[in-house]
């Protein structure tokens, strides 16, 4: 596997989860988040990774007419970044606290066709594709992150007919093997590309020595990314890169720009992209992230 010298810097501009609402300057509306992925792309981003939320209540959603609105919106402001929407939506299964074998309260556990149908109406270059099933936490609500093998080798058959490249995000050492396992049933096409998620509760803990594990179980010709959580979002945007891969920051997975002060997704693209240049490594162009992930442009 050999290191790039380019490093694609995605910044995933707002998420799903519960967040603080007191941030100032944190992206709700489609427009809010339009013009977020704009001000990442200005800061430097190569990609940009896109949720959508509720306009009234700001919490996350899968309502695909918002997703289309929102990237409808992306693409009137002129943004040339890669665009990477979530396919991560319509999998979490919160148990009943009283018995745990029925759906309780907040479960939102869809088909694979209602999972990508946003994806089929705004046809982005990328999607994720969240190859795991573990425990998870949204503040303080636990639940059961729910991806069958079943779904996702649905879900990567749909995206290979649309020509959307997937993401594979991997939560530990087992989501790895798996994607693997599809990748030689041919249900992703070259070069795979993988995220490595770190710092989620319960997930991979955020240090080099396991990010220098999960890299080793990497097919040859992945293009791979890993990005931390919260203030582990930084230190993993140096280890990556030194390791050859690539990143992502971003209001998504870290609010703060330093201790107690609220950042904005530029100045956490700025950031980045100064860690980035001073280890000796140069941040990708939209066109030469592109031509990395195997995209036409």
């Amino acid at each position: 596997m050999t290191i790039n010298k380019k490093v694609i810097l995605t910044c995933a501009v707002t998420g799903e989860n519960q967040y603080n609402q007191t941030h100032p300057n944190f992206p709700i509306t489609p427009q809010q988040i339009a013009d977020a992925a704009l001000e990442a792309e200005q800061a430097g981003a190569s990609s940009v990774h896109l949720h959508v939320r509720d306009p009234e209540t700001g919490a996350g959603s899968r309502d695909p007419d918002l997703f289309l609105d929102m990237a409808t919106r992306v693409r009137d402001n002129g943004v040339k970044a890669v665009m990477n929407i979530t396919c991560g939506g319509g999998a979490m299964f919160y148990p009943d606290p009283e018995d745990e074998s029925r759906a309780g309260p907040g479960t939102d556990v869809v088909s694979a066709e209602e999972r990508y149908k946003h994806i089929e109406m705004c046809m982005p270059e990328v999607c994720s594709l969240d190859v795991t099933t573990q425990n998870q936490q949204d503040g303080t609500k636990a639940y059961v992150y729910l991806n069958t093998e079943y779904t996702l080798r649905k879900m990567a058959r749909r995206f290979q007919e649309l020509g959307v490249k997937p993401e594979i995000e991997v939560f530990a050492p087992g989501d790895i093997l798996l994607a693997n396992q599809m990748l030689s049933e041919g249900l992703f096409d070259a070069p795979p590309s993988y995220q490595i998620v770190m710092g989620t509760r319960w997930g991979l803990p955020a240090t080099a020595e396991t990010l220098i594990y999960m890299k080793s179980l990497l097919p040859e010709n992945a293009v791979w990314a890993a990005f931390g959580i919260a203030r582990q979002q930084m230190p993993i945007v140096a280890q990556a890169t030194l390791l050859g891969g690539n990143v992502r920051v971003g209001l998504e997975d870290n609010l703060y720009l330093s201790r107690g002060v609220f950042a904005t997704n530029g100045q956490l693209v700025e950031r980045a992209k100064t860690i980035i240049e001073c280890l000796g490594y140069e941040v990708a162009t939209p066109d030469e992230a592109r031509e990395m992930l195997g995209l036409s442009k």
